[in-house]
C-alpha cells in the first residue's frame, strides 16, 4: 500500500509511537534491530517532571549499509562556522569533489562585493590529483595561498579546510600555515576537518571552533574596551538573513551587537568578540565549545535564545533583557509591542488555514526543538522529531518544545523515515534537500527548513510572516489534489 492509500487516523500517542517503533524495527536483523532500538523513542513525562524526557542514543556511529542522512566533519567546518566568514578565503584543500558539493549550498547571506572583499560564495580548491597523492601537498598548498594573495589581495586572512585525503596521507597543514602567516602578514587558519573524523558534521562544528580558538582568538583577540551592551550572536549563520532580522531586534532594545558568527561576519567580529558583555548562542550544537572557551578564558556568560515565532521571542527579548537594566528591559518590552499588531495579523490570516495540521520534523542543528512553538503559535502539530547529528544534551534541551506522545528519532534511516511518514501521514514535513524530493512524490508537502527551500528569513517577527507564508504554501498548495504518486497510479 502507497502512503497515499493509507486511511489517515490518530497521528500522536504513545502507544501508536511505540508500535510504529516495533514495526521499522521487525525489518532489520537481530543486531541491527538492538542498535537502532536505542535511536528511537516516545516523548514521555516522567513521575515528578515537568516537561517529556526525549532521551535516545545519540552521536554514535551509522550503521553500515543503512542509509543515513548525516554529513561529514569537512562539512561541519567548511560548509557551517567557517565558510560564511565572509571576508576570508576558505580553501577546500583536497579532491575538487567535496568543495563543489560545500559551494553556495546554504545560502549565507553576506553584504560587499563577491571575488573583490567578499568570498563566501567562491569555490577555491587545491583539485587533487593522484600524484598530490604519492607526492604530497604542501608544497602545492603554499603556492596556492601565494595565489590567492595575488588574486584576492584584500582578504583578510585564510583557512584550510582538509578533506579526507589530506589527513590519511600526513600532509603539514599547520607547517605550511604558520609559515605563511609569517610571509604574508595575514591569519592562516589550518583546520583538521578530514570527512572521516567523527561519526558526523558534528565533530567538523567542534574542530572549527578549536581552530578558533587556537589559530585566531589565541593571538588576535581583543578583550578591552566596548560598551556596558555589547554582545555576541553566535551560531546564526543568516540563511535567507535571519541574523539580520536577529540583529535588529536586539539594536531596537538598546543593545549594541559586536559580532555576528558566523553569517555575515568577518575575522575583526571574531576577535574583538571577547569584548562583549554577553554571548548569545542560537545555535546550541555547532557553537557552545566557543561560548565555554570564552566564558572559562575571559569571563563572558552565555545564554541560549529562540527567535523562531512569536512566544519564544517575545520569552527571549525578555530573558536577554534581564541581563541588563532597567532601560534595556524597557525598551524589550516597548519592541514586543511594536511588533504586536504585526503579529495578530499574521496569525489571523494563517492560523485558521494551519490549525490542527501536522507536522514532522527531521532536521540538524537546533530546528527539531527550536522551530517547534513557531508552528505551535500557528496552531500547527509536532507529532515527530528528531536530529542528525545531536548529541545527548540536545535531547535534553528538546523536552520543553514537544508533548507526550511525540515520536523521537536520532540519524534516522532512509527507510524508518519513509515508514513513519506513511503511518503517521503528516500533513507537513520540514527536513533537508535529500528527503525533499522523495517525500514531495509520496504526496506529502514538503519545506526545506535546512536552507529554508529559497526563502526566509525565519527568525524574528519579519522572518516569522515569511514562516506562516511559507507553511501556508506548502500545506495549502492545490497541486497535492492533482497530483499522485507513480506507484499510487501504477496499482
Amino acid at each position: 500500500m502507497s502512503p497515499l492509500d493509507t486511511p489517515k487516523g490518530p497521528v500522536s500517542g504513545t502507544a501508536l509511537g511505540e508500535d510504529l517503533i516495533a514495526e521499522v524495527l521487525s525489518a532489520y536483523p537481530p543486531k541491527a534491530a538492538k542498535k537502532r532500538a536505542k535511536h528511537l523513542s516516545v516523548a514521555r513525562t516522567a513521575e515528578g517532571e515537568s516537561t517529556p524526557g526525549c532521551g535516545v542514543k545519540s552521536n554514535i556511529k551509522s550503521i553500515p549499509g543503512v542509509m543515513t542522512i548525516r554529513g561529514c566533519a569537512y562539512a561541519g567546518s567548511k560548509g557551517v562556522v567557517w565558510g560564511p566568514v565572509k571576508d576570508m578565503v576558505h580553501i577546500s584543500h583536497g579532491p575538487v569533489g567535496c568543495g563543489h558539493y560545500s559551494w553556495a549550498q546554504r545560502r549565507n547571506y553576506y553584504t560587499g562585493t563577491t571575488g573583490i572583499d567578499r568570498f563566501v560564495t567562491m569555490q577555491i580548491t587545491s583539485d587533487f590529483q593522484e600524484r598530490d597523492i604519492v607526492f604530497g601537498g604542501d608544497k602545492k598548498l603554499g603556492q596556492m595561498i601565494d595565489e590567492i594573495e595575488t588574486l584576492f589581495p584584500l582578504n583578510k586572512g585564510i583557512t584550510v579546510q582538509s578533506e579526507c585525503p589530506i589527513g590519511l596521507i600526513g600532509d603539514d597543514i599547520e607547517g605550511v600555515s604558520r609559515k605563511k602567516k609569517k610571509e604574508i602578514g595575514k591569519t592562516v587558519v589550518p583546520v583538521r576537518c578530514e570527512g572521516f573524523r567523527g561519526v558526523s558534521q558534528s565533530l567538523g562544528h567542534h574542530i572549527a571552533n578549536d581552530s578558533i580558538r587556537d589559530w585566531v582568538l589565541k593571538d588576535g583577540a581583543n578583550a578591552e574596551g566596548g560598551t556596558a551592551y555589547d554582545v555576541n550572536v553566535i551560531g546564526d549563520y543568516n540563511i535567507g538573513g535571519d541574523a539580520w532580522a536577529s540583529r535588529r531586534l536586539l539594536e531596537e532594545m538598546g543593545l549594541r551587537v559586536v559580532a555576528v558568527w558566523s553569517g555575515d561576519c568577518t575575522l575583526a567580529e571574531i576577535e574583538n568578540a571577547p569584548k562583549a558583555k554577553l554571548n548569545l548562542i542560537h545555535c546550541y550544537r555547532s557553537m557552545n565549545y566557543i561560548c565555554r572557551h570564552m566564558e572559562e578564558t575571559w569571563g563572558v556568560p552565555w545564554m541560549e535564545f529562540n527567535f523562531f515565532g512569536p512566544t519564544q521571542i517575545a520569552k527571549s527579548l525578555r530573558a536577554i533583557a534581564a541581563q541588563f537594566d532597567e532601560t534595556i528591559q524597557a525598551k524589550a518590552e516597548e519592541v514586543i509591542a511594536k511588533y504586536q499588531p504585526m503579529v495578530d495579523a499574521v496569525l489571523a490570516k494563517y492560523k485558521p488555514r494551519l490549525k490542527g495540521k501536522t507536522v514532522m520534523l527531521y532536521v540538524g542543528g537546533l530546528r527539531p526543538r527550536h522551530v517547534a512553538t513557531a508552528y505551535d503559535d500557528l496552531g500547527m502539530e509536532i507529532i515527530a522529531t528528531g536530529y542528525e547529528f545531536a548529541h545527548g544534551d540536545d535531547y535534553k534541551r528538546t523536552g520543553p518544545y514537544v508533548k507526550d506522545g511525540t515520536l523521537i528519532y536520532d540519524d534516522v534511516t532512509g527507510y524508518e523515515l519513509e515508514h513513519f511518514i506513511q503511518k503517521l501521514r503528516p500533513d507537513l514535513v520540514g527536513s533537508g534537500i535529500k528527503e525533499k524530493y522523495a517525500i514531495q512524490k509520496m504526496g506529502v508537502p514538503f519545506r526545506q527548513m535546512h536552507s529554508w527551500d529559497y526563502s526566509g528569513p525565519y527568525h524574528g517577527y519579519d522572518g516569522f510572516a515569511v514562516f506562516a507564508r511559507d507553511m501556508d504554501m506548502a500545506v495549502n498548495s492545490p497541486v497535492w489534489g492533482l497530483t499522485r504518486a507513480p506507484w499510487a497510479a501504477a496499482s
